[in-house]
């Protein structure tokens, strides 16, 4: 992807206001998507999708739904054509009176033409393009993205002027058509409010907003509850000025899953409304509950304060961030004393052995050192997905298309076993079963986040701040619900302490290690924030002081759900749990990857084993950036490693002809299925202008070519 390389002084707020929409188009103008001679017809498909998803408002619940519905578009087109393959949408019965009617006799007609190949390719592409064009409508990237979905249309020798729907004519246009209008019409029923731009039909936070730009967090009712953030500039994780957001989501389990069942469902009330949880993963630690999870909740919020020590290139601590070190994570606690043992809450990271050998070439891997702070602002940009961003679920079908099917030694053998299939097969085979375990991801993780409706970081810290410190009981700040005290770490300000302040006004407030934030970055192509002491009353999240944490609860990881379904998803498909080669890769450069501040200060090279080893570190990129407790990743994990079973498996069945329930229902009730128990117990300063102008201006665009 090119990037715009824009260098000027900035000369006033208002200049800078009019020339901002003439830089983005600069930097947004569309690189046509041409057909690769070695691509199929749907990874070009899908490569337009994942272009218009970083032109698009971040929503990863959304766009987890447009990369299932697009891949079971492609699956259904190419099924048609199948010997043995049901469709998921085609010839179904579908919820609130939508039906897709297809009989067997006509679906012979069409295994009957003599050019399937042809055929397959034209009613996928325009199935995906009518299917695209509906769901980008309202896109800000609207113009480019379709400038796109034409160009591929155009490729595929076919007219976006023919709209007809007659699939008794046996034409594959029309089919392409047919289905997507199917899919439209399901789209407006499924329960996610498509119609209405996907708001929430009744949820309200129960917490006032916090501005984070003023020090502390007076204004918190429930420390326990989600608070919204209000921000004088707010640019979503895919780069999108809007207004300050609400909670994204919030009743996602309202839509209808692809492999979640009435089993799966537990539905409670709160304040005369009702939320439908799927796979409930039990509470999350929890303030209000007395002594049985207030530590925890104290503990894990603090762990957050202090990785953010970890944010310093020039602290001199060296890491091997090679595979011989990172990855091949211990077992996964089940409880919340086995969070404490699993993380390192000093030193950072979690239990990991890493891997002797890589199993393909038969050698030890290489070390790979770097410093720890350019690694972790590394880690926590790039998994944050964002800018442009194809957001967590999007990010996963990059990993794929780049890491697994380019990879010069990867073989299309389903599950690694028998003959290899063509690109076209294995494409829409992997997309069906990865873009359902997305979707339900989105479900699960999103109905855990509307219903427990759990506090992020930045609220909490500053919160706990407000209170003091609740270990010295016998110091004039103590509070049973302040910050725990570690030396080095988290301390109390004293009176010969430089941040006493003038006539002491600080004295006994809590202060903290960690990353400054974004009022000490005076550019950010040029300066960092370093690490140093600051009031925990003033803490910022290692973000964007225009994104600052993301619109929607924190409990439990949407990054953690996501990315282990996909994990565990991949590591099936491909019969390997190791990427092709023993290893991917991702390079950023020195001093030209990171977004808000200068760096990395040397070439930082991800590597990752194993996809569940890429999972882990996405998980623990979200604690160093300050986004999540480890309350919050844990359960995430657990779920998508549920999630990627139950989707992989209902895929299956699709893919062999055995499925017995095409469709889902659309259940009123739920059984009272039980969650696991790590989840918990029972039921500063002022941003500088010139800073926000550069950031606006020099916003990174991660490579994806």
């Amino acid at each position: 992807m090119e990037r715009c390389e824009t260098r000027s002084p900035i000369l006033t707020v208002s200049f800078w206001c009019c020339l901002l929409p003439l830089v983005l188009v600069c930097c947004l103008s569309p690189k046509v998507l041409h057909a690769d001679d070695h691509h199929s017809v749907a990874r070009e498909w899908n490569e337009a999708l994942l272009f218009a998803i970083r032109r698009d408002f971040a929503r990863p619940t959304v766009h987890a739904r447009n990369l299932f519905h697009s891949s079971a578009a492609m699956f259904d087109a190419w099924a048609v054509f199948d010997d043995t393959a049901a469709t998921y949408f085609l010839g179904q019965s579908q919820i609130n009176g939508i039906n897709c009617p297809f009989p067997a006799t006509l679906r012979e007609q069409y295994r009957a033409l003599d050019d399937v190949g042809v055929a397959r390719e034209r009613a996928i592409s325009m199935a995906m393009y009518r299917l695209l064009s509906a769901r980008f409508a309202q896109s800000p990237g609207q113009a480019e993205s379709q400038m796109q979905f034409e160009d591929l249309l155009a490729e595929a020798g076919l007219d976006a002027d023919d709209v007809a729907t007659d699939i008794e004519n046996v034409r594959p246009a029309a089919l392409g058509n047919y289905l997507a209008q199917c899919i439209i019409d399901f789209g407006l029923a499924d329960g996610s409010n498509e119609a209405n731009g996907y708001i929430n039909r009744v949820y309200e936070p129960i917490n006032p907003p916090l501005n984070p730009t003023f020090s502390g967090n007076t204004s918190l009712v429930d420390p326990d509850r989600w608070q919204p953030l209000v921000l004088d500039t707010f640019i979503d994780q895919s780069g999108i000025q809007t207004d300050t957001p609400g909670f994204l989501s919030a009743e996602w389990g309202e839509v209808v899953p692809f492999a979640l069942t009435d089993a799966n469902l537990d539905i409670y009330e709160r304040d005369g409304l009702q939320f439908r949880v799927y796979l409930d993963p039990g509470p999350p630690a929890s303030l209000n509950d007395g002594a049985s999870t207030e530590f925890d909740y104290l503990w894990g919020h603090a762990m957050v304060a202090m990785w953010s020590s970890h944010l310093d290139p020039g602290d001199g601590v060296m890491w091997d961030i090679s595979p011989a070190t990172i990855g091949n994570t211990a077992s996964l606690p089940t409880t919340i004393a086995g969070l404490r043992d699993f993380y390192q809450p000093q030193e950072g990271g979690a239990s990991e052995s890493g891997h002797a050998l890589n199993p393909v070439t038969g050698a030890p891997y290489e070390p790979n050192i770097v410093a720890r702070g350019d690694y972790t602002r590394v880690l926590a940009e790039f998994w944050a997905d964002g800018p442009d961003s194809e957001t967590p679920p999007g990010h996963w079908f990059s990993i794929y298309n780049e890491a697994v099917a380019d990879h010069p030694d990867f073989e299309p053998r389903f599950e690694g076993v028998g003959n290899e299939l063509d690109a076209l097969e294995f494409d829409v085979r992997a997309y069906f079963l990865l873009g359902g375990a997305m979707h339900d991801a989105a479900i699960v993780a999103w109905s855990a986040k509307g219903w427990y409706d759990y506090i992020r970081p930045v609220s909490a810290l500053r919160a706990m701040a407000d209170r003091g410190q609740s270990t010295d009981p016998a110091a004039s700040n103590y509070d049973p619900q302040g910050v725990p005290l570690v030396p080095g770490f988290l301390e109390s300000v004293s009176a010969d302490d430089f941040l006493a302040g003038n006539g002491g006004v600080n004295i006994g407030k809590i202060k903290v290690r960690a990353w400054r934030g974004p009022s000490f970055v005076s550019n950010p192509t040029t300066s960092i924030a370093g690490v140093g002491w600051i009031l925990l009353e003033n803490w910022w999240p290692y973000q964007r002081p225009t994104f600052v944490t993301p619109p929607f609860a924190g409990y439990v990881s949407g990054h953690s759900t996501f990315s282990r379904a996909a994990a565990e998803v991949l590591t099936r498909l491909t019969g390997d749990a190791y990427f092709p080669g023993g290893m991917a890769e991702f390079v950023a450069p020195a001093n030209d990857f990171l977004v808000f501040e200068q760096g990395p200060s040397t070439e930082v090279v991800l590597q990752w084993a194993t996809y569940r080893d890429a999972s882990d570190q996405t998980s623990l990129s979200r604690i160093w950036g300050g986004i999540h407790p480890p309350v919050d990743d844990i359960p995430g994990r657990r779920l998508g490693i549920q999630v990627a079973d139950l989707a992989y498996s209902r895929g299956l069945s699709f893919i062999d002809g055995s499925v017995n329930n095409p469709m889902p229902s659309d259940p009123d009730t739920g059984s009272n299925s039980s969650g696991s128990d790590v989840g918990g117990g029972s039921g500063g300063g002022v941003l500088s202008p010139m800073y926000l102008m550069l950031l606006l201006l020099f916003r990174r665009r991660f490579p994806r070519n």
